[in-house]
């Protein structure tokens, strides 16, 4: 234990990582009465799981590799995950047009007659058959292509489910720390000694649970060498995806999903209104995943691909913004990239009696929850049982409304907001569902919700994002919290930097 640190109270667990896997995880396990500490040694989702496709899908290309049992877990998980957070997940359509030398299209046909009936669709409509000639979706589109099959997934935002999740972790009694790194653990008295390091004061302290959960996404295997002292790690294929974000390329909100000759495929999707996001890429990585960006070779290879299909080429001059990612995929030794299975892998070592560690290897936004409902198992195997599986049916914080019932809920906020912009209104809604009234509370017009930073970004909605969400850089708020750093001038980002300073200097 370090001098300048002192011994905390005994957790039954301590997750290390702060994406999608480890926030489920605390979420979870809080709601069933263990006592839950979860430490990120960045931003909530700064890793992975904001670096995204923004897609709840069942995964339509690993039925080519046969992964049946991922693709109907992720299926079925489709409507449970919209159910439960309505105003940051929607339904999708995608546009897969048939192309001549590819896949042929009764193959196409058979994966989607099984994509349709494996998860127990009961919201999402089924798939259907375009003429690409007559219908909207053929207009962006080259003349060459007549047919197309039209099938249903989700949209999610991606960072935005992942605070979400640690909110609701910590009403449940999950104690997170976000800026906090774990820099070694130990084995001592049948439990852990984890230390770890506040990373804006350096305050060091030492933290006792009983088992330890590593969901460090691209850094698990660092974790289990550096932290744990287990040199002989080596359990995960790091695959880059780079995505690129190009001024809005079609009308419809509709997507596209492109076949390309080399067997991968891409997504053109409608982002954030004005925007189309084009991805992904599937490339192995051996670099410091804090460092991934997209390289001349993925944004070459993302406008050539995309080109081949719009009548209007996208050009590099087009691309407005990038993000790339590090997928850390389990290594089961395939070949190529894209053939690695997305499965998650989930690793036990050590009991009760001598402390447990599970390590979590892969996993997807789709697929998080029942990941954590696999880890309680392991957890209940060591711990005993506390209470029964209880996310499926539980909403989101925010999402306590219908499915289905997006568009009347904004206008019930615009009957009450009056003087307000819809355009506000509707954003603050898709961000935070039920809450936006957190935010809003007694405003009347836009002047009493304070200061502005560019767009229609205020002070009172910042200030709930510092006290409520664990925002802490102008970053946070504008490319995790939101996608507003798509619209916002540099003197903006500037003065929203300043405010937060002063503002968390008050807090400190």
């Amino acid at each position: 234990m370090s001098e300048t640190g002192s011994e905390l109270g005994i957790h039954d667990i301590f997750v290390i990582g702060g994406g999608i896997n480890g926030t489920g995880v605390a979420r979870d396990a809080a709601g069933r009465g263990y006592s839950v500490m979860l430490a990120e040694m960045n931003d909530l989702a700064s890793g992975t799981s904001s670096a995204a496709t923004k897609l709840i899908h069942g995964g339509l290309r690993y039925l080519e590799h046969y992964e049946f049992r991922l693709v109907h877990e992720a299926l079925a998980e489709r409507e449970v995950l919209w159910s439960a957070a309505p105003h940051i997940i929607r339904p999708l359509r995608f546009v897969l047009p048939y192309q001549k030398g590819l896949r042929p299209a009764f193959v196409l046909r058979t994966g989607l007659f099984l994509y349709d009936y494996m998860g127990g669709r009961k919201l999402l409509p089924p798939t259907r058959t375009l003429d690409l000639r007559t219908d909207e979706a053929g207009k962006p589109l080259k003349p060459g292509y007549r047919t197309a099959f039209e099938y249903s997934d989700c949209w999610v935002d991606d960072a935005r489910f992942v605070a979400l999740n640690a909110l609701d972790a910590r009403e449940r009694g999950a104690e997170i720390r976000t800026r906090t790194k774990v820099t070694s653990a130990r084995r001592s008295q049948g439990a852990w000694t984890i230390d770890i390091e506040d990373m804006n004061t350096g305050v060091r302290e030492a933290v006792r649970a009983r088992m330890l959960i590593n969901a460090a996404g691209p850094w698990v295997d660092h974790v289990i060498v550096e932290a744990l002292g287990d040199n002989g790690a080596h359990n995960v294929r790091l695959v880059k995806g780079s995505h690129i974000v190009i001024c809005k390329k079609f009308q419809h909100d509709r997507c596209y999903f492109f076949q390309n000759p080399d067997g991968r495929i891409i997504f053109a999707i409608p982002y954030e209104d004005d925007f189309t996001l084009i991805g992904t890429t599937d490339q192995d990585y051996k670099a410091d995943p804090a460092k991934v960006k997209i390289s001349e070779e993925e944004t070459n290879y993302l406008c050539k691909a995309a080109s081949e299909y719009f009548r209007e080429p996208v050009r590099r001059e087009d691309i407005v913004w990038t993000y790339s990612g590090v997928r850390p995929l389990f290594d089961d030794g395939a070949s190529a990239a894209q053939e690695a299975t997305r499965d998650y892998v989930l690793k036990v070592q050590g009991d009760a009696a001598t402390g447990a560690v599970l390590n979590v290897f892969g996993g997807k936004l789709t697929t998080s929850r029942r990941l954590a409902e696999s880890v309680l198992e392991h957890i209940e195997d060591i711990l005993g049982k506390r209470g029964a599986p209880w996310t499926k049916d539980a909403k989101l914080p925010g999402g306590e409304f219908e499915p289905l019932a997006f568009d009347a809920e904004v206008e019930k906020l615009k009957r009450d907001y009056p003087a307000l912009p819809p355009a506000l209104l509707k954003r603050l809604m898709g961000h935070y569902g039920t809450r936006a009234r957190f935010i809003l509370k007694d405003a009347k017009i836009l002047a009493d919700l304070g200061e502005m930073f560019g767009t229609d970004l205020s002070a009172r909605e910042v200030d709930y994002l510092m006290e409520e969400e664990w925002a802490v850089s102008a970053d946070d708020v504008l490319w995790r919290r939101s996608k507003l750093g798509l619209r916002t001038a540099e003197e903006d980002k500037a003065r929203l930097a300043a405010y937060m300073a002063k503002h968390q200097e008050a807090r400190v």
